[in-house]
């Protein structure tokens, strides 16, 4: 990487649980919005499987009797969205400033920006992404349950299939923006644990989701490893924003943090802290 390279935190997390994830990500985010962290990419996935809600999605849309049956964990992201189910795939979390060149202008912006290293990570891999666009949903999108349905601006499709997909958080300082790349397995298994009016009902949202959405095995007809995704996104995301990495892990302030958000998680897996003057999208 050139002299004009900005260096960047690489935390490489692995396996951990909802609660667990979603209070690192939080707890990064605020460590950087204070300044004493430097803006970070975070490499993660999740064991046992688990539905995700975005911030503002109601509770009711969950079957939490499929939940338990299917041994799956349940949280909500501190970010926008629709639901989502974690498995078998890798998450990634970009951490920084506000007024960093990569996420400052907005969330179109930023959005923008980082599609450009999401598109070079799949590049790197053999898959072709479709150009990445802005545009809104109808209401009739926002109100689908089903995060994988429908792409948002600039989120990652291939052939009209979605493959990524992406959420954020801005906060006064700093910035979250995690995303999701499904890498094997039944990209309809989320319908299972949302409810529906009917049978019927379910099974359209199963069928649609089937067309409209894709996993990274079946985008390349090959098995791809967690560890070879990791190491595309790394390099994608620093020559499409100009970084270098640091391979780091958390502070003590930021696993003081950590702790404190997952107890708070585990208490009430649905918990999320809402902060004025913050947008989540």
């Amino acid at each position: 990487m050139g002299a004009m390279a900005t260096s960047w935190r690489l935390l490489v997390s692995g396996l951990a649980d909802g609660p667990r994830n979603m209070a690192i990500d939080e707890a990064v985010l605020q460590a950087v919005g204070e300044g004493g962290s430097p803006p970070t990419l975070r490499l993660y996935a999740w064991q046992p499987a688990c539905l995700s809600l975005g911030y503002s999605q109601q509770a009711a849309v969950v079957d939490q009797t499929v939940l338990a049956d299917q041994g799956w964990g349940l949280v909500r992201r501190p970010t926008g969205g629709r639901a989502l189910l974690h498995a078998d795939e890798l998450t990634y979390a970009i951490i920084g400033p506000i007024d960093h060149p990569a996420l400052a202008g907005g969330v179109l912006d930023s959005y923008r920006r980082l599609s450009a290293g999401l598109v070079a990570a799949l590049d790197r891999l053999g898959a072709r992404a479709d150009p990445p666009t802005g545009g809104t949903l109808s209401p009739e999108e926002r109100a689908n349950p089903v995060c994988f349905e429908v792409p948002s601006a600039y989120e990652i499709t291939i052939g009209g299939r979605k493959l990524v997909g992406s959420a954020q958080l801005r906060r006064v300082r700093a910035v979250l923006q995690h995303g999701s790349l499904p890498l094997r397995g039944d990209i309809t298994r989320v319908v299972r644990a949302l409810r529906f009016d009917s049978p019927d009902a379910r099974r359209a949202a199963s069928e649609r989701l089937a067309r409209h959405a894709t996993t990274l095995e079946d985008v390349l007809g090959r098995p791809v490893g967690w560890e070879e995704v990791a190491q595309a996104m790394t390099t994608g995301f620093a020559g499409a924003l100009a970084l270098e990495w640091i391979e780091g892990g958390l502070s003590t302030r930021e696993m003081d943090l950590a702790a404190r958000l997952e107890e708070l998680r585990r208490r009430d897996p649905l918990h999320a802290l809402r902060i004025p003057g913050e947008v989540a999208w």
